[in-house]
Formats: C-alpha cells, sequence, structure tokens
C-alpha cells in the first residue's frame, strides 16, 4: 500500500463505494488517487473491478477540457484494459505533458511490445510531437525516469512498421529532451535517411547540438534551408549553432539576412538580440528585446534569451555582491508597519530575478501594501537582517512603481517618493530607488529620458569617491544613458576594486618588529 495518506484514504472510499454499488462516487476516489501512485496496483485492481461491475465505465470518467489528469488517465487505463491500449496512450501523454514529473506511463501495457504493433506510426509521432512541447526544452529533471516508457513505445513501433521517419525524428526530439544524445542522433539520422525533408535535417541538427557535435550540427541545419528559404526559425537556428562555434560575424549575417525578409519575426528577433548583445555587450540590445517581448506578448515560442543574457550580471539577474556591505540605510517614514505588510514584503524579496521587467512584474502583489508602509519598513530592523541584505529594500521600492499608476509619470507620486529617497549618502536605499526607477524605465519607454537624467546626475554627484563603482553598476543598465556617461561608468567598473587598507595591521608589524 502507498504511503501516501490521501491515496489510502480514496482506496478505502472506492471500495467502500463499489460495496454499496455507488460507481461514481468509486470513479471519483479513484481518480483521486492516481496522481498520488500511478502504478500502485491496489488502484489498477479497483479499476477492474469497476469496469467489471459496468458496461459504461469510460462514462464514469468523462474527458472534457478541463478534465482532471487522474480521470484522464483512468480512462486511458480502462481503454487499455478493453483491448484498446493505441486509443489509451495519448490520453496517458496529456497526463505525463500535465505533470511530466509523475510516472503516468510506469504501467506494463505501455511497454508491452504489442502496442507497438497496434499503434499507427503516424499517430504515435503526433502524441510524441506533443508531449515534447508539453514537458518543455529540456525536459524537468524530475521527468528523465517517468518519460522512458514512451521511447520504449517508439522503438517498438519502429520495429514493428519499419523505418517511419516522421516517428524516429520525433522520437528523437523526446530522446534529446531526456538527455538521451546518443539515441536522439541515431534516430534522427534514420529518419533523415529513410525521407530527406527539412523536419528531418532540423531534428537531426538538434540531436547533432545536444551531443555536442556542433559542425554537423550547422551542416544540417544549412540543409534545412535548402529545402524551405522562407523558413525564418532555421536561420535563427544556423545563427546560433554559427555562434556556439564562436563565427559570431557570419551568425549576425544570418539574423540580418532573417529580418530583411521579416524584422518582427519573433525567433530571428530574439537571436538578433541576444547575439549582438554577445558581440558589444551594450545594454540596449536586451533593452529592445524587453521592448519586442512587451509589445508582442502572444509569441508563437516560448524563449528564454533576455533571461539567458541577464544571468549572473549585477542588477539585471540579481543584487550585486557589493551591496551588503553598504549602509543599510534609514527609514523616511517614522511609522511602524503592520506585520501583514513585512510579511508580503518578505515573501517576494528574493536576491534574484529573470531581468528587470519580471522584477516588475513579481513586485505588483506589493500594490496591497499602503505606500507609507512600505517606506517604513526601508531600513526597518525587521527585515534589514535578511539572508540576502538589500533585497527587502529593492522589493519595497519596486512595490511604490505599482502605486499611483494612473498618474503620468513626470507628475506621479510613485516618482516624486522614488525620488525622494536618492537624498544622502549611497547606501542600500537609494541604491534601492534608484533601481526601482531604471526598472521602470525598461518597462516604460515614455519615462527613459527622464530616468536617464536621474541616473547621470546621480553619477556625477559620486563621481571620484568611495562609491562611485556602485552607481556605475546602475548606470551601466540604464536605458538611454548618454554615451558620455554609460563610457565612464563603463571605465569605472574595468578598473579593479582596491580594498582599503587597515593601517591598524601596519602597526602592529611596526611593533613586532
Amino acid at each position: 500500500m502507498d504511503a501516501h495518506p490521501q491515496v489510502s484514504q480514496d482506496l478505502t472510499l472506492a471500495r467502500a463505494a463499489l460495496d454499496r454499488g455507488e460507481r461514481s462516487q468509486a470513479a471519483r476516489h479513484l481518480a483521486g488517487a492516481l496522481p498520488h501512485a500511478p502504478t500502485l496496483p491496489e488502484i489498477h485492481e479497483l479499476l477492474s473491478r469497476l469496469a467489471a461491475d459496468t458496461d459504461d465505465a469510460l462514462d464514469l470518467f468523462p474527458l472534457d477540457a478541463h478534465a482532471p489528469a487522474g480521470r484522464v488517465a483512468a480512462h486511458a487505463h480502462l481503454l487499455a484494459a478493453a483491448g484498446r491500449p493505441e486509443d489509451g496512450l495519448p490520453l496517458l501523454a496529456a497526463a505525463s505533458g500535465h505533470t511530466p514529473g509523475v510516472d503516468w506511463a510506469g504501467v506494463p501495457w505501455v511497454s508491452d511490445p504489442v502496442l507497438g504493433d497496434r499503434i499507427d506510426p503516424d499517430a504515435l509521432a503526433r502524441t510524441v510531437m506533443r508531449l515534447c512541447t508539453a514537458v518543455g526544452d529540456p525536459a524537468p529533471a524530475t521527468a528523465a525516469v517517468p518519460l522512458q516508457p514512451y521511447l520504449t513505445v517508439v522503438r517498438h513501433t519502429v520495429a514493428a512498421h519499419g523505418e517511419h521517419a516522421m516517428l524516429l525524428g520525433a522520437g528523437s526530439a523526446l530522446a534529446r529532451r531526456l538527455g538521451e544524445a546518443r539515441l536522439a542522433v541515431d534516430w534522427a539520422s534514420r529518419g533523415a535517411r529513410s525521407h530527406p525533408s527539412k523536419l528531418g535535417e532540423i531534428w537531426l541538427g538538434y540531436a547533432y547540438r545536444s551531443a555536442g557535435r556542433i559542425p554537423e550540427a550547422l551542416a544540417a541545419l544549412r540543409r534545412a534551408v535548402t529545402y524551405d528559404p522562407d523558413d525564418l526559425s532555421v536561420y535563427a537556428d544556423v545563427a546560433a549553432t554559427l555562434a556556439d562555434l564562436g563565427r559570431l560575424d557570419e551568425a549576425l549575417d544570418w539574423t540580418d539576412r532573417a529580418m530583411e525578409r521579416d524584422p518582427m519575426f519573433d525567433c530571428v528577433v530574439h537571436t538578433a538580440h541576444r547575439l549582438r548583445y554577445r558581440a558589444d555587450g551594450e545594454v540596449a540590445h536586451l533593452i529592445a528585446l524587453a521592448d519586442y517581448i512587451r509589445d508582442h506578448p502572444d509569441d508563437t515560442h516560448e524563449h528564454t534569451d533576455l533571461a539567458d543574457c541577464c544571468r549572473n550580471t549585477p542588477w539585471l539577474s540579481g543584487t550585486p555582491a557589493g551591496l551588503g556591505r553598504l549602509r543599510p540605510g534609514r527609514a523616511p517614514v517614522n511609522a511602524e508597519p503592520s506585520a501583514d505588510a513585512r510579511d508580503r514584503l518578505l515573501r517576494v524579496a528574493s536576491g534574484t530575478w529573470a531581468h528587470p521587467p519580471a522584477a516588475y512584474d513579481r513586485a505588483l502583489g506589493l500594490v496591497l501594501v499602503e505606500p507609507w508602509e512600505l517606506l517604513a519598513l526601508l531600513g526597518h530592523p525587521s527585515v534589514t537582517g535578511a539572508e540576502q541584505p538589500g533585497a527587502a529594500e529593492i522589493w519595497a521600492c519596486l512595490g511604490l512603481l505599482h502605486h499611483g499608476t494612473d498618474e503620468p509619470w513626470l507628475d506621479s507620486s510613485r516618482r516624486r517618493l522614488l525620488l525622494g529617497l536618492l537624498d544622502g549618502e549611497v547606501d542600500r536605499v537609494t541604491q534601492a530607488a534608484l533601481f526601482a526607477l531604471i526598472t521602470y524605465a525598461w518597462v516604460d519607454p515614455a519615462a527613459r529620458a527622464d530616468v536617464a537624467a536621474v541616473v547621470a546626475g546621480r553619477f556625477a554627484e559620486v563621481a571620484g569617491g568611495p562609491f562611485t563603482r556602485a552607481v556605475a553598476e546602475l548606470a551601466m543598465i540604464t536605458p538611454e544613458l548618454g554615451r558620455a556617461t554609460r563610457e565612464l561608468a563603463a571605465a569605472t567598473i574595468r578598473v579593479p576594486a582596491i580594498p582599503r587598507q587597515r593601517r591598524r595591521s601596519y602597526l602592529l608589524r611596526w611593533l613586532r618588529k
């Protein structure tokens, strides 16, 4: 018996319902137990008993647009028990796509070679492709074992039906997502040989790339272009592969060629901005990409280029290491914030974020905290001792951005409050306020000229002092900052930070002589 208490309870209730003849109640409890223990023999025994007791067992697990995964899986198992495993597999795959880390397919009928004989290879290819889309690329690490049975089905089906190009390609895509690079290359190569096509070469190119065989990946993707010169997504793949080979100029040439055909094609735009940023390090490329993402919320693919470029960069993806060495700063409001306000702030106060627009979006929940409480929390002892120093101050300032959003920026209370926090020496609060202003410039182009002027003025105030580098890091991520200020900030950052020398240590050494 599974140790999960919910499973034990559901099975007890399901048995009792069957004994009373209440089949719908029994079905509800079995569907509830399946997500927690999808391979538990007791659940499948009760499903068999339910099927034997009624002629309409499938109707007890109706399929609709919002059917929970447990119900879908139960329907699949009943189809398999009725001699229709080929109809049950797509349903089970849908459950796996919903929660890839659950062992939905770890049951005997899925891995039975008989299924490979019965199932149509075209239908299986479509099922596997839908599964690939659902689980992501790569699939979560927890899915590596639970999704293996689907690779077994592909093996059995290919053995029964011969070299089916579409199935081999789809199987390769799934194998690649599960870290099976060698298998992915084998299946994609066989598929491309049996039926040469653009899609076959794309699958082969991806498989080679996952195996680290970049030159061969490039050759396959170039062949894909010859099949369809108008498919700009392949241009983006070629560009990315060339960049992996260190041939950045050629990569940018491919993105330029694609953008001449369609300057708004999502895959090309994401790849082009990422590679341009890689070429010269100018944050303007990332800001342009953020603008594109904001203006095109319905992209056909999920892209991570902006987050990938921001990763491990001070302020773009998290609090810089030096922030914790600054003074905490003082709250401009002499009042005691509520426990609810403190708890709401600490729930979002992470030291990392994907990129500035993502940080802005994450702070939206702080609209439920009054501005005076956010101000009172700045430098408050209940948050300054957090595990990541400065994080709470950052999120309090980001929270201010979500108050009074109907006010024009230049006359807004949120701008006035953040500007007021910049007074005085550089500390965690002033840095947090400056970052909030810069973040708003990322999400609202109309505020960029104003914020750039504020940042330039702040940088001029601290230039030559001990905190010049700290403000320079923020200047480097500011949209539309003037060239002279940006170049000076870059030069400041290039100079290695020299730790302060402690005179006491020299005195001690002199005394020991």
